[in-house]
């Protein structure tokens, strides 16, 4: 089966910037109170297994585990999973696209996509959710974040490098209709503001989607 094309270009960008990414973002989570209260809350629902899913460098497959959860993560990018092998030994971290995960049907109490569908265009998001919920089990969690908003943005220079790299934001609504298309039951929406001040700022609002697969189903 062949690849689709922005597959490839994401993990190619990701390869080229991975290190300095890695340590640009690491402290990025420590500056924002509401994305961790929506990480425990998470993870205080979350039974089993979890797959953080485009984990990057591994910071909140980290955090997560230390919130008490047995969790792992899948990246595209083999440098960004080298990148968090060597910053979290012992944490399992595989090589794997969130399109095709090669995980047991049922296998996961919980699924983190921390701004990793943000790289997946509108026509593939179905299925790379009806993938999400063939890996969880029935009563199994959902965590999504993303960007909000209407219009995709392509960046060819990142840090100095050159790349081919897409984000798609979306709207909250429409993230949740399409989980409910996929089989999903929808818990909790959160929109925040976007942090204009901090040391990481953000130039579209955030928004948080917690969805849970049905007990009988």
């Amino acid at each position: 089966m062949t690849e689709p094309g922005y597959l490839g270009d994401t993990r190619a960008a990701y390869d080229v910037i991975a290190g300095e990414f890695a340590e640009w973002i690491r402290d990025e989570l420590a500056t924002k109170p509401l994305d961790r209260a929506v990480l425990a809350a998470f993870a205080e629902l979350a039974a089993g297994p979890v797959a953080d899913v485009g984990c990057g460098s591994g910071r909140i497959t980290a955090h997560l585990r230390s919130l008490g959860v047995d969790a792992f993560g899948i990246d595209l990018s083999p440098e960004m999973i080298a990148v968090a092998r060597r910053t979290h030994p012992g944490v399992r971290f595989e090589v794997g696209s969130m399109t095709a995960l090669d995980l047991p049907a049922g296998s996961l109490g919980g699924l983190v996509a921390w701004y990793s569908v943000i790289h997946v265009p509108p026509a593939d998001l179905p299925a790379v959710l009806a993938g999400f919920r063939r890996v969880l089990a029935p009563g199994g969690w959902l965590q999504l974040a993303f960007d909000v908003g209407d219009e995709p943005v392509h960046r060819d220079e990142v840090g100095g490098h050159r790349v081919s790299l897409d984000f798609h934001p979306r709207r909250v609504d429409r993230v949740a209709a399409l989980l409910t298309e996929a089989g999903f039951k929808v818990r909790a929406r959160l929109e925040r503001a976007p942090d204009d001040a901090g040391p990481f700022p953000e130039t579209a609002p955030q928004a948080f989607v917690l969805a849970r697969r049905p007990q009988a189903s």
